[in-house]
């Protein structure tokens, strides 16, 4: 029993179905250009009818396939494709290529598949259009006096009380043929899919450059959040902490850090909330062009006041013009220096900072310094995330990046090509 419902899964289950209605769709494609074909070829054989004798049939369907090869050769061909192999064929789309041919290997074996699946198709929706009909005449041959005198009926030779009797086992054994034929042949035609439309070194190339846009571009979203919520919680928490404390002793200055506080808070929101905005989106073409710029060194003292509301005394250095900086440096930059200040406040608390920023003609130059309790002397800690971060900003600038401790001196250097900027 059990063999036989698999035999039956095989012959009528849901892979079986699709896969013949994807030959007979294949055959539904090939019809415009039988059509088409037999306008040529039926004046040329003397024949009005496009289904009229044999040899015309043959003859069309051989003229229809060089037209169906030529128009598979339009950019939507594989496209279009793959989508039916995906929906009725059930082949995963990790085992196929992606979107139009891009070379002239792919382009051909697009034109191999078409051909190929428009013409099996096309044979195989005729035994479906035929074979079930006589074969149901088959069936009722026996209790039909009138089938029995039917030319196609007298044509296969059931022309007598034995043949009679054994047409319903014929005709059911004409069903589950052309059962057979059609589910064999849709199995082969998908292993044929896999070698035909499967992806090509030009398409694995195009693959491998898209995923790594994509990690790109997460890896930038998640530096904009560690940079910018980082450093927001870290100069909260310690405005917070040196308001709490002179809250008393010096009100104004209570007022000061809890302003800044409101204001980094605000700020940092708004960054949050669209840089997670983009996180929803599904497109990633848009997601890297649609990301926030953030701030650039123009808003440097801004970055500097709320810092310092965090009780923490900063000695900045500039030299050179700021506004010449290109926009993409001068974004990168505040960034780098958002980190150092956020570094120094979460290893180092309320110490001094010594930061130096200096344009020159090639090159942006950022030095930041900060002493180093004893208890946060801690050999591996360049290897946190806001410090890879630094790397990553400056070597997608093909700058450098040095972080390290030296003499109970925290040091960040950072080197930046300005292109020439003025």
């Amino acid at each position: 029993m059990n063999a036989l419902l698999r035999s039956a899964d095989v012959f009528l289950g849901p892979r079986a179905r699709t896969g013949w209605a994807h030959l007979v769709f294949g055959g539904a494609m090939l019809m415009p250009y039988y059509l088409a074909s037999s306008v040529l070829v039926g004046p040329l054989l003397g024949e009005d009818e496009p289904f009229g004798s044999l040899a015309t049939v043959l003859t069309t369907f051989a003229v229809a396939l060089p037209i169906v090869a030529m128009s598979a050769l339009l950019p939507l061909s594989r496209p279009l494709s793959l989508g039916l192999l995906h929906a009725l064929h059930g082949i995963p789309a990790t085992e196929l290529a992606s979107g139009p041919a891009r070379s002239t290997g792919a382009r051909l074996r697009t034109v191999a598949w078409c051909t190929l699946h428009f013409g099996v198709g096309g044979v195989i929706s005729g035994m479906s259009l035929a074979v079930p009909p006589f074969a149901f005449a088959l069936t009722l041959l026996p209790f039909s006096e009138r089938l029995r005198h039917h030319d196609l009926v007298r044509f296969a030779a059931f022309d007598g009380p034995a043949q009679w009797v054994l047409s319903p086992l014929s005709g059911v054994a004409m069903l589950i043929a052309l059962a057979g034929v059609a589910v064999s042949t849709a199995e082969l035609l998908g292993r044929a899919a896999r070698v035909l439309l499967g992806p090509t070194p030009s398409d694995r190339l195009a693959a491998a450059e898209q995923r790594a846009t994509v990690l790109a571009q997460r890896n930038r979203v998640a530096r904009e959040l560690h940079d910018s919520v980082g450093h927001a919680l870290s100069a909260v928490s310690l405005q917070a902490s040196a308001a709490r404390r002179v809250l008393d002793a010096d009100p104004a200055f209570a007022r000061q850090a809890l302003a800044a506080i409101e204001e980094t808070a605000r700020r940092t929101v708004g960054e949050l909330d669209a840089v997670l905005g983009l996180l929803r989106q599904d497109d990633d073409g848009d997601r890297a062009a649609a990301l926030p710029l953030g701030p650039t060194l123009a808003e440097l003292d801004e970055l500097l006041l709320r810092t310092r509301a965090a009780g923490v005394t900063i000695a900045p250095s500039v030299s050179g013009e700021l506004g010449a900086l290109p926009d993409t440096v001068s974004r990168e930059a505040y960034r780098i220096v958002q980190e150092g200040l956020s570094n120094a406040l979460r290893h180092a608390g309320q110490v001094p900072v010594r930061l130096r920023i200096a344009v020159e003609k090639e090159e942006l130059e950022i030095t930041m310094e900060n002493p180093v309790p004893a208890r946060d002397r801690v050999p591996d800690e360049g290897g946190g995330r806001g410090l890879r971060g630094i790397a990553e900003r400056a070597t997608l600038l093909h700058g450098s990046a040095r972080a390290g401790e030296d003499d109970g001196v925290w040091r960040l250097a950072v080197r930046l090509p300005t292109g020439g900027a003025r």
